[in-house]
């Protein structure tokens, strides 16, 4: 045996995990070496900078659990979330954009029929999101399954906030046989990334404000056509072009009209005045 020099480290690691016998597992594997290899030496990483460095994915992992994801969290924080997000979301021309999924998705929300209210208690501006999802051909995609969530009006999720309803301002719909829906919420609000973890660290090391622009999550799943995420993001908000994860895309911007009819509030049951939404999703073809 003999001392090895930083270079030829790398290549014994390299070459113990050549035979992975998985060509997709080796590509990943062999390229996420070289990189990591090369950032450790290009920084001169100190025992102690990396000691910190498996604290913090230590900590995110003890804090992420069905409710929240923290590792989630700190790659939006990094831009990889939407790097990923746009070298492999494959959107064809014409087809609806998609984004981050964000760390406050959550398993088993709760059908809503059409119309029904995903707010569970009164707060905020009340909204209509009325409907359609089609194919890129304009074709009808009924019975489409659209899972939305977003905060309450005070900037915080209903997992987040114990005195919010369990499910409040979340549930998936079902696009009827023309391929429409409606939705019924509130309006969306800007509001800040939890910083009381250790991807809040990052944050306040790098000085950045932890605001999000306001939005409106969805994901849509539909049989022969590919999944969808994205946003609805309000095209009033100031911070469009500040968002902390850097997953604002122009086209999902969007300008919610003002309704002042009474009758029209009536019909929907809620109070005037409310503001609507007209949105077409547009899917792929698996």
């Amino acid at each position: 045996m003999r001392q090895m020099t930083e270079d030829e480290l790398t290549q014994t690691v390299l070459d113990a995990h050549a035979k992975t016998s998985d060509a997709r597992v080796r590509e990943i594997v062999m390229s996420l070496l070289r990189h990591l290899h090369a950032f450790v030496r290009e920084v001169r990483l100190t025992e102690a900078e990396w000691m910190k460095g498996i604290e913090l994915i230590t900590a995110a992992g003890r804090m992420s659990d069905a409710k929240r994801q923290e590792v989630i969290l700190f790659s939006d924080l990094l831009g990889v979330s939407a790097l990923v997000n746009m070298v492999s979301a494959g959107v064809p021309e014409g087809g609806t954009e998609s984004t981050v999924i964000g760390p406050f998705f959550v398993e088993g929300a709760p059908e809503r029929k059409s119309g029904e209210s995903i707010a569970l208690r009164d707060s905020g501006e009340p909204m209509i999101i009325r409907g359609k999802v089609v194919g890129l051909e304009g074709e009808t995609v009924s019975h489409a399954r659209i899972d939305v969530w977003q905060t309450d009006a005070n900037g915080m999720y209903d997992v987040q906030d114990p005195e919010q309803p369990e499910h409040n301002l979340r549930g998936f719909y079902r696009s009827n046989e023309r391929g429409e829906f409606l939705v019924k919420t509130i309006r969306p609000t800007s509001y800040p990334i939890p910083t009381d973890g250790p991807a809040g660290e990052l944050v306040r090391a790098a000085k950045r404000h932890p605001w999000r622009p306001a939005h409106l999550h969805a994901m849509i799943a539909a049989k022969g056509y590919k999944p969808l995420t994205t946003h609805i993001f309000d095209a009033e908000d100031e911070l469009l072009d500040q968002d902390v994860v850097f997953a604002v895309k122009p086209s999902l911007a969007r300008e919610f009209k003002r309704n002042d009819s009474e009758q029209e509030a009536r019909r929907h049951g809620v109070k005037a005045p409310f503001l609507e939404l007209d949105y077409t999703f547009v899917l792929a073809r698996a």
